[in-house]
């Protein structure tokens, strides 16, 4: 961290939520920084305040009630002073620019977890004030298309030409939920989602064409289905010739899985306009089922296509969490970049979907404290060390 007579202020938008509280919690460990913990209800930012300080965390602390959607959100945001800040308030789903908007007016550095195919990719229409204001804006830096593109980039060496890229996520059904991710599947559930196949434009739609696939000897396999991320729509772009982009999710408990396929047909033929109407209910009926299936969850990433012989190739990258690490994984491109600004190692400026902006190796290191394991499959076999595959 360079020198400053002041800390540097980081204000975690949605800091008490599922993912937000995770995000204080690693900042809580950097000297230096004042880190704001704001979201619409003050007590419970004070909760959390109290809690890490106890946890004889480095940081300054301050809670604030913060509410994007209301008319004094720019002041109350201004009044921090912030140097960066951290928008984890989620659903994305019909989200405007004002967030984003609101620090480019303040100089200041913004990083969301978005992961809403519109929002992340549009915030490209922000580049040229961006750039003006000489800060960096960076939508999705999550498990995707954060993680995702990272693991491609990784791998994209390989190949003179790439065909397809196909990624899945799997959670374990005990994996802590947040009612914003729930709602923001929903929303989308039953709907059409126009995805790149056979080199061209095509309709398919959110939590059908249910598939099982193996993600290895910790998770096993899971049932998958089909949902909307930017990376469809991203990955068709950034990687010249691919010809197919596929990525799905599924529930550990098969018949949870199978009720959202269900109800993704009733939307389809519309006999439900908008599943995410009843989000609440909908999460806590899920709560009923908890103790049920396990804490492990994994992601997947592969990338086919040919390499340098013009021979075909396939590699495939695989993630297991156990123990319940599993929401903590998209926190992780969000804090790599955070640690990053905070320390003035990146210097880039402008607005940009979370592409390219760090290594696998570094994800590796700061998700060393979860435990995760790694795998890599070459054309059908299982190869050591996939961050060192070369």
């Amino acid at each position: 961290m360079d020198d400053r007579d002041t800390p540097y202020v980081v204000v975690v938008l949605g800091g008490y939520g599922n993912f937000g509280k995770r995000i204080s919690a690693a900042l809580a460990k950097l000297a230096g920084i004042r880190l704001v913990i704001a979201g619409r209800h003050l007590a419970k930012a004070e909760v959390l305040c109290a809690s890490l300080s106890a946890q004889q965390a480095v940081a300054q602390f301050q809670p604030v009630a913060i509410d994007i959607s209301a008319a004094d959100f720019v002041e109350r945001i201004a009044a921090c002073a912030p140097g960066l800040v951290i928008h984890t308030s989620g659903p994305f789903q019909g989200q405007d620019y004002r967030v984003p908007e609101a620090c480019i007016a303040l100089r200041c550095h913004y990083i969301d977890l978005a992961d809403d195919r519109r929002f992340v990719c549009d915030i490209t229409r922000l580049e040229t004030q961006a750039r003006q204001a000489g800060v960096l804006v960076v939508s999705g830096a999550s498990s995707v298309p954060g993680l995702s593109s990272t693991v491609v980039d990784h791998f994209a060496s390989r190949f003179t030409q790439i065909s397809s890229i196909d990624s899945a996520i799997a959670p374990g059904n005990r994996a802590e939920r947040g009612e914003a991710t729930v709602g923001a599947i929903l929303s989308y559930t039953g709907h059409k989602l126009p995805v790149w196949r056979a080199g061209r434009w095509q309709a398919i739609y959110g939590w059908m064409s249910p598939r099982k696939r193996d993600f290895g000897s910790i998770v096993g396999k899971r049932w998958l289905a089909n949902v909307d991320v930017p990376d469809l729509e991203l990955f068709a772009r950034r990687y010249d010739g691919v010809k197919n982009v596929t990525f799905q999710a599924g529930l550990e408990l098969g018949f949870l899985h199978w009720g959202m396929v269900a109800m993704a047909w009733c939307s389809k033929v519309g006999l439900v306009k908008d599943w995410s109407r009843w989000t609440k209910a909908i999460v806590a009926a899920s709560r009923w089922f908890i103790d049920l299936g396990s804490a492990t969850g994994g992601m997947q990433v592969t990338v086919t296509g040919r390499d340098a012989s013009n021979k075909p190739l396939a590699i495939q990258w695989r993630l297991a969490v156990e123990h319940g690490s599993g929401p903590y994984i998209p926190t992780l491109s969000a804090l790599i970049l955070a640690k990053k600004l905070i320390a003035g190692s990146l210097s880039e400026c402008g607005a940009k979907p979370c592409l390219g902006l760090y290594s696998l190796a570094e994800f590796k290191a700061e998700a060393a404290p979860w435990g995760l394991k790694y795998e890599c499959v070459v054309n059908g076999e299982v190869v050591d060390e996939p961050l060192l595959f070369a």
